[in-house]
């Protein structure tokens, strides 16, 4: 059995800067609240007019990764590509990375686990390679969430705390065993579904309803959070699902080089880091510069991570996702 490496990362985010001070301007919120409650400072939103969409900015990122991979689009062989925000309620996004990127009719993958989403969809690529199914697999995590959120004091405690932006990863075939995804750990729990959760349009709620009904104030439109029960659970199945990986290959806190939570909430970062010990320089934090950018969260901080050279060759690297569904999930990676 193989092991699968990561070979080519790269991320793309959109050039507007929206500030906690832009904000303030559309709701009842300012700076200080924000920062106190996220640690967000700024995001990243699509322009109106903009070409990006989930699927654009994922094929701005993927270029970006295949090419540092040392690889052409020809030469993956499949296509896993994880958002909430996909382009169209269907077909995937998956399926317009392929066109867009020119590649051979390769099969193409979409993952809905939210923010848990990356480390769900690296999980599958690295089963198929484990496999021998396939030798190169293209990982995307990409969202559009600005386009989505309830823009008025209604929705303030949800809408401040989203970005834009899109990374992607190039797993590859590793021959050692030693190296590369050691092991990956996914768990759910649905009963807390309508914690966080997106109600409307559903097939149960579908568009004809939508427009005899014309109620423009129907919170069930915009994404709900109920923000002090999804905190709970976050901290304890952080910790649970990163001591479950490092159990596995027999290793410890004490090993980890670097931690990469999904952004979901500085506070949330901080307390896992005291759980386990870890330094500040053990563990990368962007969700005050980009937001909670979801599926994309893991992959565009693992590309910065990398950029500034705070991952050597050998470093143990964990990343680790909680958020809707209830999901969450690990990935324990030898680089």
């Amino acid at each position: 059995m193989y092991n699968s490496k990561i070979s080519g990362l790269g991320f793309y985010v959109p050039d507007n800067i929206v500030t906690n001070d832009d904000l303030s301007k559309m709701m009842d919120t300012n700076d200080a609240w924000i920062q106190e409650r996220t640690g967000i400072k700024e995001r990243r939103w699509i322009k109106e007019g903009s070409e990006d969409t989930s699927a654009v900015m994922g094929v701005k990122a993927a270029r970006i990764a295949i090419e540092r991979a040392g690889l052409e689009p020809k030469d993956i062989d499949f296509i896993v590509f994880a958002t909430l925000s996909p382009d169209l309620y269907f077909p995937g996004c998956g399926v317009q990375i392929q066109d867009m990127l020119d590649m051979n009719t390769v099969g193409a993958l979409d993952v809905r686990n939210q923010c848990s989403g990356f480390v769900y969809a690296l999980s599958t690529a690295d089963q198929f390679i484990k496999t021998g199914m396939y030798k190169n697999v293209l990982v995307i995590g990409s969202e559009f969430h600005s386009g989505g959120l309830d823009k008025t004091d209604r929705g303030r405690g949800v809408t401040v705390i989203f970005g834009d932006g899109a990374g992607a990863a190039v797993l590859s075939r590793e021959e050692d065993n030693a190296k590369g995804v050691l092991s990956t750990h996914l768990h759910s729990e649905g009963k807390f579904a309508g914690e966080l959760i997106v109600k409307s349009p559903s097939i149960m709620h579908w568009v004809p309803q939508l427009i005899e009904e014309n109620n423009k104030v129907d919170p069930d439109y915009y994404p709900y959070m109920n923000g002090q029960l999804v905190f709970k659970n976050a901290i304890v199945r952080f910790e649970e699902v990163i001591n479950e990986g490092l159990s596995k290959n027999n290793l410890s806190a004490t090993d980890i080089d670097l931690f990469i939570p999904h952004q979901a909430n500085l506070r949330i970062s901080q307390f896992v880091q005291r759980r386990f010990k870890l330094r500040d320089d053990q563990v990368f934090n962007n969700i005050m510069t980009h937001g909670n950018t979801t599926a994309a969260s893991i992959p565009i901080a693992l590309t910065q991570a990398w950029e500034q050279g705070k991952i050597k060759k050998g470093d143990l690297v964990v990343l680790a996702a909680f958020g809707s569904g209830f999901t969450w999930g690990s990935a324990i990676i030898r680089w």
